[in-house]
């Protein structure tokens, strides 16, 4: 139909903690969604997968993008930008990008929180 039925993932180093709601028939989705998660401090990376729901076979990856702790590291003020997804299958070809704004929040003695916003996506 040219349209798909997306829904996120995140993953904290492998582990899902998020699912987002489905938006129905787009190529570009709005979720409007907040959460809070605790991560530890040894982790290495998060990870947004975006999925197409299927409702007749299983759900369909579209991409994923990677938020590492090294990006962090280099881009200490935080960072603001498109993110093209990558393929999570070789054998499949990947289309789409995610726009994302990750910052640190808090200073020394303040308990840090890294707060990671998905504008959108298409």
């Amino acid at each position: 139909t040219g349209s798909s039925d997306p829904y996120c993932i995140v993953k904290v180093d492998d582990e899902a903690i998020i699912r987002t709601a489905t938006v129905w028939k787009t190529l570009s989705p709005f979720w409007g969604e907040e959460y809070e998660v605790h991560l530890q401090p040894s982790f290495h990376s998060i990870s947004i997968y975006v999925m197409d729901e299927d409702a007749l076979s299983r759900d369909d990856v579209i991409g994923k993008v990677c938020i590492t702790r090294d990006m962090l590291v280099e881009h200490p003020k935080g960072y603001s930008g498109w993110m093209s997804l990558s393929e999570v299958d070789p054998d499949e070809e990947v289309q789409g990008e995610i726009h994302l704004r990750v910052e640190v929040l808090g200073g020394k003695g303040d308990r840090r929180r890294l707060c990671c916003t998905v504008l959108e996506a298409r």
